[in-house]
């Protein structure tokens, strides 16, 4: 276990949270990653900003007011992003049916953002909060932004895609995971995962939020079926070398839930996860792994699963080169 309160509060003034600092200091890169917090901005880059605005679908990630994180995806023809200063990002884009977003989007409410582009594997962050939303769009004001680096990202290519709008989409909601979402886990290479730091109060819209609280969206890669599905209520994920930023997993250590979203990148069907989260450090099931440095354990409190709700069509995946020497189950 990681004790938080073990961390110096003479770190206080670090970009890193508590929980973020405690997993530094258990993986010994506390001071190093002090030294590159000015990595973590509180404005953008013109290279990020450029990048937002020439994707077609952006990565979201929104809490509830039951404190319950969901990861969310927006898309739109490139342009449907856009920043008009180095502080902002708009984004007009038409919710998809069933998404969380329809219900976790309000005025200040804490939201994070991953643009990723696929193919090239570049990826950038942005976690703030929402300033104004209405029927035409959202405006979040940025609070951190940084880059992330190209490990584990399969190269495949979006297009939008004509004619995928679905009247009547077909929607399944349920508290374990049945056969089809079963199937579309076990056959991913790819997922998304959102996280919160709630800090002292609420981070889901409105009043009396404290400092320091925030959302934060990331991507994880492996094999193909390296998510585990131990039952209909359990995944087991392995969680490999990264950033040291350490920001999925300090969330978690302070607030133990996430969402998580799944893509089938043939049929467009989407999955959303609300799960709570269980961090395994060591152990046989840890050494058994080739290459993991700890795994992550979830379990399934919600589960909805969308069909053919993407309208994007995506190429070929080519595997990260860095997934080569990592085992598998």
């Amino acid at each position: 276990m990681i004790n938080p309160e073990t961390i110096d509060p003479g770190a206080g003034k670090s970009v890193f949270h508590r929980g973020e600092q405690a997993v530094q200091q258990r993986a010994g890169v506390l001071e190093k990653m002090a030294a590159r917090s000015q990595f973590i901005r509180s404005s953008m880059p013109d290279q990020h900003r450029e990048f937002f605005s020439q994707l077609p679908f952006m990565i979201v990630g929104s809490v509830d007011r039951q404190q319950q994180p969901w990861a969310s995806i927006v898309t739109g023809a490139p342009g449907f992003v856009t920043s008009p200063d180095a502080e902002h990002l708009e984004v007009h884009a038409h919710l998809l049916a069933a998404d969380p977003l329809q219900h976790t989007l309000a005025g200040n409410a804490a939201i994070g953002l991953l643009g990723i582009e696929p193919h090239t594997r570049r990826r950038n962050r942005m976690n703030g909060k929402i300033e104004k939303w209405g029927a035409d769009g959202w405006t979040v004001k940025v609070e951190q932004s940084f880059g992330n680096c190209p490990k584990y990202i399969q190269a495949r290519r979006p297009s939008l895609a004509a004619g995928t709008d679905i009247a009547t989409p077909v929607i399944h909601r349920a508290s374990e995971l049945d056969s089809a979402m079963q199937d579309l886990i076990e056959a991913a290479d790819t997922f998304f995962i959102a996280t919160a730091y709630l800090g002292d109060k609420s981070v889901a819209g409105g009043e009396g939020q404290g400092n320091g609280y925030g959302v934060d969206v990331s991507h994880r890669g492996g094999k193909p079926g390296f998510v585990r599905i131990d039952d209909a209520k359990t995944l087991t994920v392995p969680d490999f070398v990264g950033n040291f930023y350490f920001n999925t997993i300090g969330n978690l250590v302070e607030h133990a839930r996430a969402g998580l979203l799944f893509i089938d990148f043939v049929s467009g069907d989407l999955l959303y996860l609300a799960v709570t989260a269980e961090l395994i450090w060591d152990g046989p099931e840890v050494i058994a792994f080739k290459g993991v440095e700890r795994l992550l354990r979830f379990h399934v409190e919600q589960a909805i699963r969308v069909e053919s709700s993407l309208p994007l069509r995506w190429s070929a995946a080519e595997q990260s080169p860095f997934l080569a020497p990592m085992g598998s189950w």
